[in-house]
């Protein structure tokens, strides 16, 4: 019985050993490299140690400055949007008088289990310039008169990519805010009824309050992701025209495979892009902390 329970250890053992060296491999290393590239210069074959040149020179580029402007532009008009959206929704598909609510739940919640390439893709071809889009405004509603240039202009190209965000994240977003809601004692919306509270003042005074906790986590997951966004611009703009739609994971990627590749510099704006992300979310925290 002893040698049994002895070979199993020994099994266990080895299992956890494998996944230990998986970890220390694929995650500690590539970490404890990366710091190494910040301070190095690194060209196919070639490094070269820097020091601090690799910041200094982002602090003078000003494609780098001008990518973190449109992820921040994202950040600031998109999260705002899509949060307050997946609260309406959440408190409206939490009413018991609507009627096949677990249809419309799954409804506005499909959307972000489909692939972020196969729905970019789709958003390309429908804002083409002779994508549905375009052709319904024209045809149907005859609002236009030409296309509208959804894919070609700067500011239009901004705003397919939010569309598009909205789309897909704004379901995912409003789980949470669901199962938060759905943790509410009913007994507490029903004293308030008696006192004579409104439906705005319910949620004013009693879901918002609750739901202080999910919106912290959200908007710190949003910003996060939107900090690190890359397939949709990627996909629907390439992150054009003339770079007005490229975020910053975009550049990082550009500067690491598609420009002349170096390593080192692009490690370096990604400690940036952390650094910035890490600043957000205690921001939030605090903020949040302070309201408390």
């Amino acid at each position: 019985m002893n040698g049994v329970k002895e070979r199993t250890n020994r099994i266990g053992w080895w299992f956890i050993g494998l996944a230990i060296i998986g970890f220390l491999v694929f995650m500690i290393y590539p970490i404890l490299d990366s710091i190494r590239l910040v301070f190095s210069s690194v060209s196919g074959d070639s490094s070269k140690f820097v020091g601090l040149g690799n910041f200094v020179r982002l602090l003078h580029d000003s494609v780098f400055w001008s990518s973190l402007g449109n992820s921040f532009l994202y950040l600031i008009i998109e999260v705002p949007i899509m949060l307050i959206m997946a609260m309406i929704l959440a408190v409206v598909l939490n009413s018991k008088k609507l009627k096949l609510r677990g249809f419309w739940r799954l409804l506005i919640f499909l959307p972000c289990v489909t692939s972020l390439v196969s729905y970019s893709v789709l958003f390309k071809m429908l804002f083409a310039s002779d994508g549905l889009i375009n052709i319904f405004l024209m045809k149907t509603l005859h609002l236009i008169s030409s296309p509208i240039p959804w894919l070609t202009s700067p500011g239009m190209a901004k705003v397919v990519i939010i569309l598009a965000l909205l789309w897909r994240w704004t379901g995912y977003n409003m789980i949470f805010f669901l199962a938060g809601i759905q943790n509410i004692s009913e007994e507490t919306y029903e004293a308030a009824r008696i006192d004579g509270a409104s439906y705005f003042q319910q949620f004013l005074h009693i879901t918002l309050p609750a739901l202080r906790p999910i919106i912290l986590f959200t908007a710190v997951q949003s910003t996060i992701s939107t900090l690190q966004l890359f397939d949709e611009p990627m996909n629907i703009t390439a992150g054009g025209p003339n770079n007005s739609s490229m975020t910053i994971a975009m550049y990082i990627y550009n500067v690491s495979f598609k420009f002349v590749p170096n390593f080192g510099y692009a490690a370096s704006l990604s400690y940036a892009v952390m650094f910035i992300i890490l600043v957000l979310s205690l921001i939030q925290m605090r903020v949040v902390r302070n309201d408390d």
